[in-house]
């Protein structure tokens, strides 16, 4: 049996997934976290075959999360299921130590044989970014900019390229404007950037936001 800790700050999204994994024979849901604090606390006192982690989270972002729990322990699986297309997150979530991704998106009996393999001690990516990653690979991988961003950076850049102003960024960030601004004047520094529309520019083109 294959015993699943389940974080999404959502109730209803976490009874969806408790409904889909307890109607599947293999595993069950033995733990529900709605932030991430209480995730890094109960897969540290728990005994999980592996952790589901979203990675919007109100307290702390689901990427500091993932590297927190496998600070605590290496050989905790963790798989990411996320809203966020594989573009933005994917490749970000595996260098942090996450052994699958998929898109919240996925049909049930997709996320049951990610699961699956994961628990296994493998890696779960999809077809497309299997590809993607081939590609990269073939034609000599180079670090895009966005890529040495730090997690909150990398946060920063997708929102202000969806649009979103400083307010709605600090609520939805759950952090003062004050250091969302700071957050944005590190990565322009960073990625060479001197405007927004830049930075606009450069998360579309790079396929950030959807």
């Amino acid at each position: 049996m294959i015993k699943v800790l389940v974080t999404d700050d959502h109730s209803i999204i976490r009874k969806g997934l408790k409904q889909v994994l307890d109607d599947t024979n293999d595993m069950r849901v033995t733990g529900e976290a709605e932030n991430g604090m209480q995730a890094i606390q109960m897969a540290r006192e728990g005994d999980f075959d592996l952790v589901l982690l979203d990675i919007t989270l109100p307290d702390k972002h689901g990427i500091d999360v993932l590297k927190q729990i496998k600070k605590n322990n290496p050989k905790q699986p963790v798989l990411i299921l996320s809203m966020h297309p594989e573009e933005q997150y994917a490749l970000r979530a595996l260098k942090a130590g996450a052994s699958g991704y998929l898109n919240k998106q996925s049909a049930p009996a997709q996320l049951v044989i990610a699961i699956r393999q994961v628990a296994r001690g493998k890696k779960y990516i999809s077809t497309q970014l299997a590809e993607e990653l081939a590609e990269g690979l073939s034609e000599g991988y180079k670090e895009l900019m966005h890529q040495t961003l730090s997690n909150r950076e990398y946060q920063t850049l997708c929102l202000m390229a969806s649009g979103k102003k400083l307010s709605e960024m600090a609520e939805i960030m759950s952090l003062s404007p004050k250091t969302v601004s700071v957050y944005r004047s590190r990565l322009m520094e960073k990625m060479k950037l001197k405007t927004n529309a830049e930075a606009i520019h450069y998360a579309i083109s790079n396929h950030l936001i959807d």
